[in-house]
């Protein structure tokens, strides 16, 4: 069935928390506090199936369970197949391992120089500041880290980490990830973002986060004129699904980008929640309207237990060509696989090309229409094979 939905509708309240004070329900530490975290706890609001009891007595082998209630709302406890649902309540999927599967799916343990510190890419570092998220995604790549259900015992050292930055140089971008950097306290995070400003070398600070998304209610005045002071911060967020795009997450949004900060959105492609052009082309087009660019669709890392979510690369690539040029190309996000083993991030593209010689480029359109672009120059001559004068160009135009 085709995905529909009403544009011009943002969901928004309390749901069934109603009965909660509204100065509680915008509280994010009132949010983390009462998130759901037990069978019993998911049970008393709906009926779970059997593949998601399984895998709910699991995670704590594997990758915790816990959502906020604010995140909750949007899930349809009627339907299994609800692609809120599927990325945020385990399911028996997580217990079946396959050979292609990797526990550090991306090679970053190989490429931490310090705890909580991978130095992947030349000019970039990763700075993984917490093993604690908001609410837990069942897809993650640092399932092995985030969480520690399976007692990875992560413990970023801070100062180590900044001792390393400041002494390479070569460095002059660092993301904030984890866990979710937003997690930490004001004072925390401010401490960190002053340390990297005073680092010379330091040109670009980025932060990767899902906080505003599961937890709007953290992107407070108070962390606005953080960011404010130590900007320009760029901010990855993580929406897959337009249902995901709420009232709130559109305010907080705007706060974020009214201090300053420019927003980009990553999305994973998951089967049965974003495999579906249209579904993606509702998503991208909520993003911009939140002031937000699609920047990364992701191919899906190998993680372990990953297997029921994986998407066909054909299929990712259908989608980027449903995209291209059917909506604006802010519209349209860089299709990429993280290479397995570390080799970093490769663009996937269609294939619009389909020739390059000495002297033209044949290709195609969003329609399929064929085009040629010359390579060469072939210089205009007069009657006789006189190379044309500068000084003819103008009765040229002219006439």
């Amino acid at each position: 069935m085709p995905y529909t939905e009403d544009r011009a509708t943002w969901f928004e309240g309390q749901g069934l928390w109603q009965h909660i004070p509204a100065a509680d329900w915008h509280d994010w530490t009132w949010q983390l506090k009462h998130r759901l975290t037990t069978t019993a706890q998911l049970e008393q609001f709906m009926t779970l199936t059997a593949e998601e009891k399984a895998g709910c007595e699991f995670a704590n082998h594997k990758l915790a369970l816990a959502i906020t209630p604010y995140f909750f709302n949007l899930i349809d406890h009627s339907d299994p197949n609800c692609p809120i649902r599927k990325q945020l309540i385990p399911r028996a999927g997580e217990m079946v391992l396959s050979d292609e599967e990797q526990l550090d799916s991306l090679g970053e343990d190989e490429h931490s120089p310090v705890p909580g510190l991978v130095h992947r890419y030349p000019d970039r570092v990763l700075f993984l500041v917490t093993d604690r998220c908001a609410a837990y995604c069942r897809y993650c790549t640092r399932s092995r880290l985030v969480s520690n259900a399976q007692d990875y015992n992560f413990h970023p050292e801070y100062e180590q980490a900044l001792r390393y930055i400041e002494s390479h140089t070569e460095v002059r971008d660092v993301l904030l990830s984890g866990g979710d950097p937003l997690l930490l306290s004001d004072k925390k995070l401010e401490h960190l973002l002053a340390r990297l400003r005073e680092i010379k070398h330091v040109e670009f600070i980025r932060i990767g986060s899902r906080i505003p998304v599961f937890l709007p209610q953290r992107i407070t005045p108070e962390l606005c004129e953080i960011f404010k002071k130590y900007g320009p911060i760029w901010m990855s967020i993580h929406v897959n699904h337009p249902k995901e795009c709420t009232a709130e997450l559109r305010d907080a949004c705007a706060r974020l980008s009214f201090a300053g900060v420019p927003l980009g959105n990553q999305s994973v492609l998951l089967a049965g929640v974003n495999d579906d052009a249209e579904v993606m082309k509702a998503l991208v087009h909520r993003l911009l309207r939140m002031r937000v660019r699609p920047y990364y669709l992701y191919q899906m890392d190998l993680i372990t237990g990953g297997a029921h979510f994986k998407v066909d690369v054909r299929k990712g690539l259908e989608i980027i060509r449903a995209l291209r040029g059917h909506t604006t190309g802010y519209a349209v996000p860089q299709y990429v696989i993280d290479a397995p083993g570390g080799g970093g991030k490769v663009p996937i593209n269609p294939d619009y090309v389909e020739k390059i010689t000495d002297n033209e480029v044949i290709f195609r359109n969003y329609e399929g229409q064929r085009f040629h672009y010359p390579l060469k120059s072939t210089p205009r001559k007069l009657a006789g094979g006189a190379p044309l004068p500068a000084t003819g160009i103008e009765s040229i135009m002219v006439h």
